[in-house]
């Protein structure tokens, strides 16, 4: 395959690489995905209105969501590799619309684990964050951790665009509104997917954005044993101490994030006399800080230690939750504003740097650890979110749960310092067993 220029654009010149437009997609694809991830801190309340169903019973629904969402994750990143990213990702956005419409027939408690909790959680995982990394991976070799960044923030995007129609909806017409929108809008993503995404730059006769034509050697192909690479991946991993590190500091981001802040925030603002739609609305809000400071994490993990980014990450986000029992109120104030503002710049700033340190730790394994190290993330978002609910119906409050997630916060910053860069920071090289399979046309 002959390629020029330093980009590595082909034998045939682009004036923008295929790199962006896959990115684009990735981008457009994990906005849809995150719109129903979003959505139940929104529907809480409508739905304890009309059933009668508690905080815990609700919560149980969004901890299956979560557990599976990141549990899903590694193997997502083994089946990209052997199904290809399109496929992973058409079908993944079809089970969320389907738990998304699926939802409006519930009318018993364990129907809402099943499509909250099930459905939605396995197709939103199939995606996740893994799916960024592998784009970020796969697509690029400059602006990588940029591009990690942007992806990211396409999960805020989602919260920033469909929260505030979502809580509007459920309080002007019904919940059942709410989520027809989000399975329309997360089917109508599936031919965009499936029309542009391309699983390797090789596929449209380009090398990665930012490859060198002298020194590039395209990556061997998987053609099988996704779950085996998946577990192997794990049992791999789990023999070094800074994996366990970063899984644990990962666990605590998830716990403060979607577990506490992301299902919890709307009715915790509810308790002190504020509407569901003004608190989505400050939601959204840090959807828009988080898109800023995601992207500006990712360009800051090509420059400094993501070690040391993370602990600055943590540390803000603790002292955000130990001051948060003072700031609800009924109304919004300045000190309120200030809190969204701070936490939306922080919300899931620790990825790109987090990514980085998968793959230098790592090498090509990287992807498939990432998502092992999401899955744990995802852990903690669950148990927070569950204990949260249980911690709300026991006493009557929120507030041990926010200064509880401010403690583990300064636990999490603790764990990321310890973790042990490679050095120089050059990504290990870790061979990966791959199975044989028919050559691929066009393959370098």
């Amino acid at each position: 395959m002959t390629v020029s220029g330093p980009e590595g654009t082909g034998s045939v010149r682009h004036r923008v690489h295929p790199a962006w437009g896959v990115a684009a997609v990735a981008f457009v694809s994990l906005l849809a995905a995150a719109g129903f991830r979003a959505a139940p801190g929104a529907l809480m309340v409508p739905l304890n209105e009309e059933f009668g169903w508690s905080t815990t019973v609700m919560s149980l629904a969004v901890s299956v969501n979560l557990l599976l969402y990141g549990l899903t994750a590694p193997f997502a990143a083994a089946l990209m590799d052997r199904f290809g990213m399109r496929r992973v990702v058409a079908s993944a956005l079809a089970l969320v619309a389907l738990g998304a419409g699926g939802s409006i027939l519930m009318s018993a408690s364990w129907q809402l684990v099943v499509f909250w909790g099930v459905l939605i959680g396995l197709g939103t995982g199939s995606m996740a964050l893994v799916f960024a990394a592998t784009v970020a991976n796969r697509w690029f070799v400059r602006r990588r951790g940029l591009v990690m960044g942007v992806l990211t923030a396409g999960s805020a995007t989602g919260q920033l665009i469909f929260l505030p129609p979502v809580a509007a909806l459920a309080e002007s017409s019904g919940w059942r509104a709410a989520s027809l929108l989000v399975a329309a809008v997360a089917l109508a993503a599936v031919p965009v997917a499936w029309l542009v995404l391309r699983d390797h730059p090789e596929d449209r006769g380009v090398l990665p954005f930012g490859a060198d034509p002298a020194t590039y050697v395209a990556p061997a192909r998987v053609h099988g044993g996704a779950a085996k690479r998946a577990v192997e991946g794990l049992a791999y991993a789990s023999g070094r101490r800074d994996f366990w590190a970063l899984a644990a500091a990962f666990a605590i981001c998830g716990a403060t994030t979607n577990g506490l802040i992301g299902i919890h925030f709307i009715p915790s603002a509810h308790d002190h006399g504020m509407s569901t739609t003004v608190a989505a609305g400050l939601l959204a809000v840090v959807g828009v800080f988080d898109i800023v400071g995601t992207i500006a994490s990712g360009w800051l993990t090509d420059s400094f230690d993501p070690r040391l980014l993370l602990v600055a990450y943590y540390a803000f986000r603790g002292v955000g939750l130990l001051l948060l029992p003072w700031l609800l109120s009924e109304t919004v104030h300045p000190s309120m504003i200030a809190f969204i503002v701070i936490y939306g710049l922080d919300w899931v700033a620790t990825v790109p740097p987090t990514a980085a340190l998968c793959r230098e730790l790592f090498g090509e394994r990287g992807t498939i650890v990432f998502g092992w190290v999401f899955a744990s993330h995802q852990l903690g978002a669950a148990g927070a979110a569950l204990g949260a609910g249980i911690i709300r119906d026991t006493l009557g409050t929120y507030t041990y749960a926010w200064w509880g997630g401010a403690a583990l916060c300064a636990i999490a910053a603790i764990l990321s310092i310890l973790v042990r860069r490679s050095p120089g920071g050059v990504p290990v090289l870790v061979p990966v067993p791959v199975e044989q399979g028919p050559p691929v046309p066009g393959e370098l």
